[in-house]
């Protein structure tokens, strides 16, 4: 059983930067690929990025090079780096955990564990 839970969202203005945390329950973290979906209003859920416990990642084309995902096996924490916020950033940031690689776990969205969410709203 793994429990997440987000943190680091909030009121940001375009251009600006954003640091997600998403810290982990559960004693087999380093196991678990973890990864960060988002849901803008009205839209469904979206893969965002996700790494494996070894530091191997996978991106979302639309984020590439702009959001860095990093995960710290020894705190059991993962975050994700958002910089040149744009407005279509807004959403709320999931994360998520899954017996898997990074890939396999971006390009299923097969998750064992969810977080509750972590509201971003970008300001133009």
């Amino acid at each position: 059983q793994v429990q997440l839970v987000e943190s680091g969202g909030g009121l940001v203005q375009a251009g600006g930067s954003l640091r997600l945390s998403c810290a982990a329950s559960g004693r087999t973290f380093y196991s678990y690929a973890m990864g960060w979906f988002r849901q803008a209003p009205g839209k469904e859920r979206e893969f965002v990025a996700a790494i494996r416990y070894n530091g191997d990642t996978y991106y979302a084309d639309s984020v590439k090079g702009r959001l860095t995902i990093s995960r710290d096996n020894a705190k059991s924490a993962v975050y994700l780096q958002i910089n040149t916020l744009k407005a279509e950033d807004t959403a709320v940031y999931y994360c998520a955990a899954a017996w898997s690689t990074a890939q396999a776990l971006g390009t299923t969205g097969q998750v064992h564990y969810w977080g509750q969410g972590t509201q971003v709203t970008v300001s133009s």
